[in-house]
Formats: C-alpha cells, sequence, structure tokens
C-alpha cells in the first residue's frame, strides 16, 4: 500500500494543518518507508510465536495490603506548629 500526495494533503485539512509542498513530499516519503516496514513484517512466519501483550514479561509488584501499625497521633502532631483537636490547623487561605 502506498500513500499518495494527495492523501496526505486530505489528512492535513481534517487536522486543519498547512504544511508546504517540501513538507508533503517528505511526509508521503516518510509514511512510505513505515509502510513498507510493515509490509516487511507482515511476511514473517510467526505461527509458532506465542502472542504476548507486552514484549517484556511484566509480573505483579505491588504487595499485599495488610494493616501495619502507624504513626501515634500526638507524636505526629507535636511535629507541627499548631496542632487543634487531632489535626493540623493552617491559615486560611480562601476569602
Amino acid at each position: 500500500m502506498k500513500i499518495s500526495k494527495e492523501e496526505v494533503e486530505h489528512v492535513a485539512v481534517l487536522a486543519r494543518l498547512k504544511f508546504s509542498e517540501k513538507e508533503i513530499e517528505r511526509f508521503v516519503d516518510q509514511l512510505n518507508n513505515i509502510l513498507g516496514y510493515m509490509d516487511q513484517l507482515g511476511k514473517l512466519e510467526t505461527s509458532a510465536v506465542e502472542p504476548t501483550f507486552h514484549a517484556v514479561g511484566q509480573k505483579n509488584v505491588f504487595r499485599e495490603d495488610a494493616v501495619q501499625p502507624s504513626l501515634d497521633l500526638d507524636l505526629t502532631l507535636s511535629n507541627g506548629p499548631d496542632p487543634d483537636r487531632g489535626f493540623f490547623r493552617v491559615p486560611k487561605i480562601i476569602e
């Protein structure tokens, strides 16, 4: 399959892009090179290759969600400048 100059111009109009003649010719060449490479890949024998969803094998890296002790409330609030009823008090920023 080859991409024509008219097809590149049509897509440019749809995308509301304006290109010079030199740019359009360059895009035609680049797109045809890409499609040529895809044709080469399509000719490969892949019936013995197991399908994959990712090029690199992946595994779940999440840890188990387990309850663990958290920081002591009084110790945590002691790090702030103005604790109030179990929370940090901060300056009002909305007027």
